[in-house]
């Protein structure tokens, strides 16, 4: 937004400007949190459940922040403040909206939306990988997948950035719409259904209805990538789409695998590419990014510079040739299957001595939560587990479907405590739970032993 002066971007965001503008130009990037607000920051005050983010106008602007955006009593207050741009509008929120999409079209960016019930950020990330060295691209960072983080990360691209992928989170219907009026996507890509967010929308059909929100703001023209066979979104391939399959028996499908080498068939062109991972699931996350990068006219080659988000699966060397596989951001019945299958493989790749489940609460699943809990213990079973622990209420339902040696304790605080006096050498061991467990105090407690 630095080409916009402070008029252009109050009309853009449909605010008043209020203060003489003092600059020129206009702001880097938007915060929300007035700790960012430095200059070269636009700070957006938004209302919130506890605490009005207006509040903190004038401490922004006392910061060296470019300008604020907020209510007009708070935009009024500001005004005594240091110099600096105010805006006043009436809802802070759809301003910043506004003001977004404004941007979205001025850069003239291509903008791929990621949505899936698992492995979004992945194929974020691995999108990011492949286009980067073909294309100036931006992604969304850690979280910012929400009606406040995907403006702010529309916001933060520079001119001359060629694309933008927007990682679009929810959690029920009508988000997704939402996000998509901001960014305007051209490609769509929806890595998986299944069981998320039962608690709130009751049903896989529904979830899919929800997820393909993202196809139905698609223009004439623009390009669904989708798995291969999922009938649950079928209905939703409307005329004028184009859509592109990935798995197997898809328009996009894996030829073969080894070691940090895969062979992909893109729509009948054969492409290699070398990859730092061998896990399953991220070579069919990698399928998805591959479509949609060809759907932006790049097609995927060479290396995979691939950086995972924090807690998606990164592995870390401890002492004694033991590896710890960091997987506790989230979870849900897919991903906890890919995890444990993934703890298998490694175990058998790099010959450990015993495979080691830390395993918590999924959470938002409903009325079937025990049975989803239970069945990841056979799961757990199946894929040769050795022990287990479980930690939270409902994960203690994952040792009743586990038939070999299981703990069961509280909470994350217990669990950290307890697992590293549970390690021998030449041990894998995954941590894996729903975000609201704070499984990352276990990870941090074994990592330090690294130290």
């Amino acid at each position: 937004m630095r080409l916009w002066g402070p008029d252009r971007v109050a009309q853009a965001a449909g605010a008043r400007l209020l203060s003489p503008a003092p600059t020129a130009a206009g702001p880097e990037c938007a915060v929300i949190d007035s700790r960012q607000a430095g200059p070269g920051a636009l700070f957006v005050g938004l209302p919130g459940a506890s605490v009005d983010g207006g509040r903190f106008a004038a401490q922004a602007l006392a910061a060296g922040a470019w300008g604020v955006l907020t209510t007009l009593e708070h935009a009024e207050a500001a005004r005594c403040a240091p110099p600096g741009v105010v805006l006043a509008a009436e809802d802070p929120l759809r301003a910043l909206h506004r003001l977004a999409n404004a941007w979205r079209r001025e850069l003239g960016a291509k903008v791929i939306g990621v949505t899936g019930s698992t492995g979004k950020t992945s194929t974020k990330d691995l999108l990011r990988a492949v286009l980067s060295p073909h294309r100036r691209t931006v992604a969304s960072r850690v979280n910012f997948n929400t009606e406040i983080g995907v403006p702010l990360e529309l916001l933060g691209a520079p001119a001359g950035t060629e694309v933008l992928v927007l990682e679009m989170a929810m959690r029920g219907t009508g988000q997704i719409a939402e996000l998509a009026r901001v960014a305007e996507p051209d490609v769509g890509v929806i890595v998986t259904i299944g069981p998320v967010h039962l608690e709130l929308l009751g049903t896989v059909e529904a979830i899919a209805a929800a997820k393909a929100e993202l196809l139905a703001a698609l223009p004439a023209g623009g390009t669904a990538v989708v798995p291969v066979d999922e009938p649950l979104l079928t209905p939703y391939l409307r005329p004028g789409l184009e859509v592109v399959t990935f798995g197997e028996g898809g328009d996009v499908a894996l030829l073969d695998a080894q070691d940090g080498r895969v062979e992909i068939d893109l729509a009948g062109r054969p492409i290699t590419l070398e990859t730092p991972f061998t896990q399953a699931h991220l070579r069919h996350d990698l399928l998805a990014a591959v479509a949609g990068a060809s759907a932006v006219g790049v097609i995927a080659h060479g290396r995979v510079e691939l950086e995972l988000s924090p807690g998606r699966g990164q592995r870390v060397q401890l002492p004694d040739g033991v590896i710890l596989i960091d997987d506790c951001y989230n979870a849900n019945p897919m991903s906890m299957r890919a995890a444990l299958d993934d703890l298998a493989a490694t175990a058998e790749r790099h010959q450990h001595s015993r495979r080691i489940a830390v395993l918590g609460d999924m959470l938002e699943l409903g009325p079937a939560e025990r049975e989803f809990h239970v069945e990841i213990g056979e799961h757990a079973a199946a894929s040769g587990v050795d022990l287990l622990v479980t930690v939270g209420p409902l994960a203690a339902a994952i040792a009743e479907g586990f038939d070999g040696e299981a703990r069961c304790v509280a909470d994350a605080a217990e669990a950290a405590a307890l697992v590293p006096e549970l390690l021998a050498p030449g041990d894998a061991v995954l941590v894996k739970a729903s975000r609201g467990i704070g499984l990352e105090l276990v990870c941090r407690a074994l990592s330090a032993g690294a130290a």
